[in-house]
Formats: C-alpha cells, structure tokens, sequence
C-alpha cells in the first residue's frame, strides 16, 4: 500500500468512531397502525371524536380531565391519567376537523411513555366495503433516552411501545363499534 493509500486509510478509521456515534443519535421515529372496523364511520367517529373521552374506550387510561381551554377546539389541553397506577401527563389539541373525522394533538408535559416530541393524528376513514370503517392512529415521536438507551428504551423499544398503545386502543373501539 502506497503512503497516500495509507493516509486514506487511517483517515477513515479515525473516522469510524465518530460516525458509529453519529448513527447512535436519536432521530424521529414514526408509527401508523390501524384497524378494519364493520360499523360506519359515523359510528366509529362517534365513539373516538370526544377529545377528552379517551378514557371511555383505551383501556389504558382511567380518566381523562380539560385542563384548560375548550374541549374539541385547538389549543385545549387535557390531563390523561393512567389505568393501574395514577401516572398522568398533559397533551394539547392542535387541530380538530368534524367534517374529516380526524384530530391531531400531542404530548406536552413529562410522560411514562419512553418516547418524547410526541405528535399524534386519530381519523376515521370509509372502509372498502359500504358500512365499515378503518381508523387509523399515527404518531411521530423520539426515544426519551438520548444516549446508549437501555433495553426496551431504544428505537425499537419505543415504537414497540407506542404500537401495542395504539393497538390496545384500535381493537378496543372495534369491539365496541361491532358489539353495540
């Protein structure tokens, strides 16, 4: 090996650190699930649209309060409390549509979840076939350990934690929505 082949060389492997660091660093991380439901979406839309009602259908949460502003309306913000140990956070509404049976709001406090930068959109759309629906829950967010997270707290541990809440919440209003 030449000595410019060489320098080349070395340059590199000093380099190597640094980017294995670079790629450790959190970036955003985004999660979409969603569930065919045999009720319309008028239906379904009825059961999910009460911003401040999560707690009537995720079984995850035992109350849910309007902390301030207008419930439904932007900016509003509500204090979810948790089911089996009373942990609560606040999350303010960024957007409500009634006609696109959609809304949109995120975390805005300290949470339980491993997860911080949270946003999350809930819609209700018409399924394939006349009479059913498919909500869809989608959220972006970054792991709440920034640097060499444990076990469950890395990438993989926080979308595998915000996909079994979403999916927690999305089977439970389609057993409601089928069985009422």
């Amino acid at each position: 090996m030449n000595r410019r082949n060489w320098m080349i060389a070395a340059g590199l492997l000093l380099a190597l650190p640094g980017m294995a660091l670079a790629a450790k660093k959190p970036g955003y991380l985004s999660v979409t699930e969603s569930v065919e439901i045999n009720a319309s979406p008028a239906k379904v839309w009825n059961l999910v649209k009460n911003w401040n009602g999560l707690h009537k259908w995720h079984p995850a949460f035992s109350n849910a309060e309007i902390k301030s502003g207008e419930n439904n309306k932007r900016g509003a913000v509500r204090t979810l409390t948790m089911a089996g140990g009373g942990a609560q956070f606040d999350e303010e509404l960024d957007g409500f549509s009634e006609k696109n049976r959609k809304y949109s709001y995120r975390i805005i406090s300290d949470s339980p979840l491993p997860v911080v930068d949270y946003s999350s959109t809930i819609l209700v759309k018409s399924g394939k076939v006349k009479g059913t629906s498919v909500l869809v829950w989608k959220g972006k967010f970054m792991r709440k350990v920034a640097d060499n997270p444990p076990a469950g707290q890395d990438d993989a541990g926080a979308k595998k934690t915000i996909i079994g809440a979403y999916q927690a919440g999305l089977q439970n209003v389609k057993k409601l929505a089928e069985t009422k």
